[in-house]
């Protein structure tokens, strides 16, 4: 279903975090200036975001990229390199945030609540797509990303001396899903005022008209050989809903340029 070309953001993150780990490597020192302890925070508010790029070894810097190769080429295609990132970080924060609440004195590095937000935006996406443990068992991503989640869940709260950030990345979790919902709902909110908006005006598509193209043109006109309003209605429906769905960056030149015709119309109107 996917491949693996490697989309902007996730390549640059891949490289920086694998740069930051031969660096802390050959200068292990630093680690403390840049790893995030919550009992710190103030007096060193950097780490909050410098910690997702910090690794204890190359096992832990291995299964993240691993994760993050992946999962997270298919959602930067979808949402758009932008989005991606700042969901990325969303993530990451979600998992400072619960160490904080959680596990105070507690030092954590590594990128594990911002990968785990992006496996968990993967399963919300594409449910039932298999993921084939060791290259052989093929689990759905959402029963892999739910045994994860309650693994660490039990982890976290059973506190289990593993060395292991679990509060972590139950935040990365958590950020993920609340922020996912939240978009969502947003989104849909926004859908539905502009459909509520578009119905009431009288739109109609004339062939060759004066803004027509790809999509057709929009006008305010009964011409005797105008689309039905209906129709173009159906049509915005659906471009809304692949909005709603996929993202802006889903969208083909066609359906972008029906958009502009018929926002522009509807301003002037």
């Amino acid at each position: 279903m996917f491949g693996f070309a490697l989309t902007y953001w996730v390549q640059r993150l891949l490289v920086f975090n694998t740069l930051v780990f031969l660096f802390t490597y050959a200068v292990p020192d630093v680690t403390y200036w840049f790893a995030f302890t919550p009992a710190r925070v103030l007096v060193q508010p950097w780490t909050i975001i410098t910690y997702m790029f910090l690794h204890g070894n190359l096992m832990h810097l291995f299964f993240n990229m691993l994760g993050l190769f992946f999962f997270g080429p298919p959602l930067e295609a979808r949402w758009g390199s932008n989005e991606f990132l700042k969901f990325y970080f969303i993530c990451g924060l979600g998992g400072a945030l619960l160490s904080f609440l959680f596990a105070f004195n507690s030092p954590i590095i590594g990128a594990s609540a911002a990968v785990y937000g992006v496996m968990l935006a993967f399963a919300m996406n594409w449910p039932d797509t298999p993921i084939y443990i060791w290259g052989i068992f093929p689990v759905p991503a959402k029963i892999l990303v739910g045994v994860l989640a309650v693994f660490s869940l039990m982890s976290a709260f059973q506190g289990a001396s593993d060395g292991v950030a679990h509060f972590a990345h139950i935040g990365g979790f958590v950020a993920a899903w609340g922020y996912l919902k939240w978009d969502r709902r947003r989104r849909g909110s926004g859908m539905d005022r502009f459909r509520k908006m578009m119905s009431k005006r009288k739109l109609t598509v004339v062939p060759g008209g004066k803004d027509s193209g790809d999509s057709g043109g929009v006008t305010r006109n009964d011409a005797g050989n105008a689309r039905n309003d209906n129709v173009l209605l159906d049509e915005l429906d659906r471009v809304l809903d692949k909005i709603s769905s996929h993202g802006m960056s889903s969208l083909t030149p066609a359906e972008r340029k029906l958009l502009d015709d018929v926002s522009r119309r509807f301003r002037q109107n």
